[in-house]
């Protein structure tokens, strides 16, 4: 059976502090980017779909214990799910603990579409810092540009940057890599230098403002390929551009 290919969405939030209300608005930023869909199945740790008629309390009672388990939409031929969990101080940018949303939709043209309001749903809802979508396949080969020794030479493949580890990253709100589709928020947009109409015209072509003042930006207009040349001009010129990205900034 073929293997149904998906688009990996993760945002980087402040910690969650008891029921603060934005697990139930992850939630609902997915459901209103995609009508239709309805998360209100747990996944088990068995796999087990769990049906819950009371989602919202339920989700409320998760999160006043600092956990958001694996929801779903019930429909094992077209699976949304999200979930999120804690990021420890001493391995997060800027020395803060954070809250990491994760998100899975099937790969396809319905969600293609649909994908940047689904980003900006869970990560405006998070109060996300930074956020991004990649396709599958090419997550694994782009955390290859990840330094894990300051001490040590590396080199990416394709001619890519390396990246610094984000605990060796100076601020929360600076994006640990970049994305297909990527979330910077107002503090993460100011940090990196975004934007600057001179330089940004393009991307500026394929952006969208947020309501809390963010932008949701596409890199290329479909779900990038680093098979495809211009896709991964497009990328490295998107480092070369924000050196802030991925702690490559040298301090002033």
């Amino acid at each position: 059976m073929t293997r149904r290919r998906t688009l990996n969405l993760i945002v980087y939030a402040p910690a969650l502090v008891g029921n603060d209300g934005r697990t139930l608005a992850v939630v609902h930023g997915i459901e209103r980017a995609l009508p239709g869909v309805s998360l209100e199945w747990e996944v088990s740790e068995e796999g087990r779909l769990i049906a819950l008629p009371q989602r919202d309390g339920w989700l409320a009672e998760a999160a006043a214990r600092g956990e958001f388990p694996l929801l779903c939409n019930g429909d094992e031929s077209y699976p949304v799910t999200v979930s999120g969990w804690g990021r420890p101080a001493g391995l997060s940018a800027g020395g803060q603990s954070q809250f990491e949303v994760h998100a899975k939709v099937p790969l396809g043209e319905a969600m293609i579409a649909a994908a940047p309001g689904v980003l900006e749903g869970v990560a405006e809802g998070a109060r996300a810092f930074w956020g991004r979508v990649l396709p599958d396949g090419v997550a694994p080969e782009m955390a290859k540009q990840v330094r894990h020794s300051m001490d040590q030479p590396h080199v990416p493949p394709r001619g890519l940057p390396a990246l610094n580890l984000p605990k060796h990253i100076r601020s929360p709100a600076i994006p640990h890599h970049l994305g297909w589709l990527n979330y910077w928020s107002a503090a993460a947009a100011q940090a990196i230098g975004f934007p600057e109409p001179a330089l940004d015209a393009e991307l500026l072509s394929r952006a969208r403002r947020t309501e809390s003042g963010g932008w949701v930006v596409r890199l290329t207009d479909t779900p990038l390929d680093l098979d495809n040349p211009s896709h991964l001009e497009a990328l490295i010129r998107a480092y070369e551009r924000f050196p802030e990205i991925g702690g490559r900034a040298i301090p002033r």
